[in-house]
């Protein structure tokens, strides 16, 4: 393996080094306040965040649920590592660059709190939950168990193997907005027979930011040898939790939401005595079996993209995650709290901070959520998405740390204007 100062002595502008946008943060972080609700409101603070992103301030994006940018160092990191690789790829992005993925894999198993044996580095959690939930082994009749609130592509991915393998998806109904998280528990309880194999649960519902007990579902899981599979997507580095804080066995999640990682970077978590029962994706050679490298033969593929994370992780973990959680609830208290106590709005979230953060899905009554978001779009330059669940409707908003106050002001005005004369 090609070693770090080999790296930086081949070409002085590759390789970690000590951008100005993060010695910027961190002498921020050493100056402010210790309690992340007081340094929630630091607008001061925040302000150098928000100029830590190159953004078009024309517009107002409030789907950063679906991808975020990335903040400018990143992508600084992303295009050095293209330019090098470009000079020959197969010698500098094969010998000197892909190496390094091994450093990315230990941060992040570092941080997410497991052994970097256990992370396999993928391009987004699709990838990674298709992994598990296509590479366990099946019976006709097997039943896999999930929820009214997961993710499509989960629940085609499920479906396709019922196609194929005549196994059975069992979705279960849990209540949107439930009064406390032991009713999703037990609604997934309920949902398990004899004939259960497979369990996929949503850490945070991408419709309307619901967080699901996993700890608790896990231990029901364990208790009956049924492998859970946690959709981590907008859970991981938008709320503060460690891998043991859950006890998963299995866990997925996208780098490009609220890491603010290059577009297409992922990761999948599997526990180390689990790694030979599941079938790569693509194939691996068999000595691999034991391996977590096993889950990324993908073939040909960048290794900027997943080199970046490097820097997208440190200046997550420059601003902490306690603190960037307190700023989130902050900026979705500010807007929300406007509209909460309107009968005109209807909220598809629970507000209180056990059940949600930053991701939140509210209706206009009357109004119908596709046309309330062109209408935020045209009239205001607000980018949020519709959402058209079975069990409810609205549109979803996410913020995120280069938010500006001015911009969620903008929003709640534009959605008071709007259920007061309409969108006509």
């Amino acid at each position: 393996m090609i070693s770090r100062r080999e790296l930086l002595a081949g070409v002085s502008l590759v390789g970690a080094f000590r951008n100005d946008t993060l010695s910027l943060v961190e002498s921020l972080v050493a100056r402010a306040a210790p309690e992340p609700e007081e340094s929630a409101q630091d607008e001061a603070f925040w302000a150098q965040i928000q100029g830590a992103f190159t953004l078009d301030r024309t517009m107002t994006n409030l789907n950063n649920g679906g991808v975020s940018p990335s903040p400018r160092v990143v992508l600084e990191a992303l295009r050095r590592y293209l330019e090098y690789s470009n000079q020959a790829p197969s010698y500098f992005m094969w010998r000197h660059l892909e190496p390094e993925l091994e450093s990315v894999r230990r941060r992040l198993a570092s941080h997410f709190g497991c052994d970097a044996e256990e992370i396999a580095i993928t391009r987004n959690a699709s990838e990674a939950l298709e992994i598990c939930l296509f590479g366990m082994d099946l019976e006709p009749g097997d039943e896999i168990l999930t929820t009214s609130l997961d993710y499509p592509r989960m629940i085609s991915t499920i479906k396709q193997r019922e196609r194929r393998e005549r196994v059975k998806m069992v979705q279960v109904r849990v209540p949107p907005v439930p009064k406390s998280q032991g009713e999703l528990a037990s609604a997934v309880e309920r949902g398990i027979t004899p004939r259960t194999r497979m369990i996929l649960i949503s850490h945070v519902a991408f419709q309307n930011g619901q967080v699901f007990p996993v700890r608790d579902i896990c231990r029901i899981g364990n208790s009956r040898k049924i492998p859970v599979i946690v959709d981590g997507a907008h859970a991981f580095a938008h709320l503060p939790f460690r891998r043991p804080d859950l006890e998963c066995e299995y866990y997925g999640t996208s780098l490009h939401k609220w890491l603010m990682a290059p577009i297409g970077t992922g990761f999948l978590y599997v526990r180390k005595e689990r790694i030979e029962r599941l079938w790569p994706l693509m194939a691996a050679q068999a000595e691999q079996a034991k391996d977590i490298r096993n889950f990324e033969e993908i073939g040909t593929h960048p290794a900027a993209n997943h080199n970046a994370i490097a820097e997208a992780l440190t200046f997550h973990e420059l601003i902490g995650q306690e603190r960037k959680t307190a700023r989130l609830r902050f900026l979705r208290e500010r807007w929300a709290g406007k509209l909460a106590d309107d009968r005109r709005f209807r909220f598809h979230t629970n507000l209180a901070p056990e059940h949600s953060c930053a991701l939140t899905t509210v209706e206009i009554v009357g109004l119908e959520p596709t046309k309330l978001a062109e209408w935020l779009w045209d009239k205001h330059r607000i980018f949020v998405t519709p959402i058209d669940h079975a069990d409810f409707k609205g549109i979803r908003v996410t913020p995120n740390v280069y938010t500006t106050l001015a911009e969620i002001d903008r929003f709640s005005d534009a959605m008071l204007a709007a259920a007061s004369v309409g969108i006509g």
